[in-house]
């Protein structure tokens, strides 16, 4: 069974104004290619072909950029002599990937998201992540973690020490509370790259159900979220400082999250 990647790419992108008054965030460009494709090639790496892209804001650019992916990687010979517009394609690059891109609204929350491409996702587990932080996680290892505990939510969990929601986590790896990050706090925090059950889908009410909030704080207390420990590389990319710093290991051939050839 091939686990659809459901990748959340419809916010507004406001603390990094500067590049997503023109796009959504996920298609702010590292080394060339957006974000969203470095993160789609990671999982591309573990065999996972096929994405359901929620988008929102600015949601034609990503389409877009998909629509053209093929031509823009493929060397091609367009011959005009014959009176007509002739294109050959010798030799093309693109990934074997299956993008379904939905408009699930402008300002919809990220659960919100989630529940209105359930008819993309089918019944069967799902794997989901948000369209801004590059990770070297083992997406094949993360996934029979999943397998082997049975609960509703694998969630990735992270001791990066910044603004993000924490994570309490018992001796068996539930997580036992999910919350706002409060001062002096050095607990895990929440990265993405989760892997869900189709029953989770049930507990989001609604447009305006914050991912985060209740449907997560919910299924924590019922003992259904589970922390699959990362303790590798990843950042998000919130700031334009933070995309500087990613562009530097990027161009120095230094990027963690480089795991394909």
């Amino acid at each position: 069974m091939t686990l659809k990647v459901v990748i959340l790419a419809g916010g507004f992108g406001t603390r990094i104004s500067e590049e997503s008054q023109f796009k959504p965030k996920p298609m702010v460009e590292l080394g060339g290619m957006p974000i969203l494709w470095h993160i789609m090639k990671l999982y591309r790496s573990y065999g996972f072909n096929e994405f359901v892209i929620c988008a929102g804001y600015k949601q034609h650019v990503i389409k877009e950029y998909f629509a053209d992916y093929y031509l823009h990687t493929s060397d091609i010979t367009f011959d005009f002599t014959h009176g007509k517009s002739d294109m050959t394609v010798h030799k093309s690059s693109s990934e074997p990937w299956k993008v379904t891109v939905v408009d699930t609204g402008l300002n919809t929350q990220t659960g919100g998201r989630i529940k209105r491409v359930r008819e993309y996702i089918g019944d069967e587990p799902f794997l989901l992540t948000y369209g801004d932080g590059v990770s070297d996680i083992n997406i094949r290892e993360l996934v029979k973690y999943h397998r082997s505990h049975g609960k509703l939510v694998t969630m990735s969990a992270y001791n990066a020490g910044q603004r993000f929601g924490v994570l309490d986590i018992d001796r068996e790896g539930r997580i036992t509370e999910f919350r706002e990050k409060a001062l002096g706090d050095g607990n895990m925090v929440n990265i993405g790259y989760m892997v869900c059950q189709p029953e989770f889908i049930d507990y989001i009410a609604g447009d305006d159900t914050v991912l985060e909030k209740e449907p997560l704080e919910t299924v924590a207390k019922l003992g259904q979220l589970m922390a699959y420990r990362h303790e590798g590389f990843w950042q998000c990319m919130d700031t334009v400082r933070e995309k500087e710093q990613l562009e530097k290991l990027w161009a120095g051939g230094q990027a963690p999250w480089k795991v394909w050839d």
